[in-house]
């Protein structure tokens, strides 16, 4: 098992959440000001579809709602993009992160859930 799942599962353990992994082949949803170093950084994860993950990751206090505030990136490329959100990865769809420096939330939000 490598690092990286191996963190995803601690923080799920941490939260009370059951790990669902996102494999490196699917997309999430990311938003171009990750890149900035704007804080905070912020994740939630609706249910898979197609080939997504399920999760929208941007930085800031607001989440815009125009069309092309978020872009698809597999999760193999958040390495290069946003290396400090890879261990919330593994939180199951229904939940939120929230970071800045030392500062984290992590949260169930069953409202992610609604279709």
């Amino acid at each position: 098992m490598n690092a990286a799942i191996q963190d995803q599962q601690a923080v799920c353990k941490k939260h009370g959440a059951q790990w669902v992994g996102a494999p490196d082949h699917l997309k999430v949803g990311i938003a171009r000001n990750v890149r900035t170093g704007l804080m905070p950084l912020n994740g939630l994860r609706h249910p898979p579809q197609g080939d997504t993950s399920g999760w929208y990751i941007w930085a800031g206090e607001e989440l815009s709602t125009a069309p092309d505030f978020f872009e698809p990136l597999h999760v193999l490329h958040l390495a290069e993009w946003c290396p400090a959100v890879l261990r919330f990865l593994g939180l199951p769809p229904g939940w939120r992160f929230l970071m800045a420096g030392d500062y984290e939330d992590v949260w169930e939000d069953p409202t992610l859930l609604d279709v």
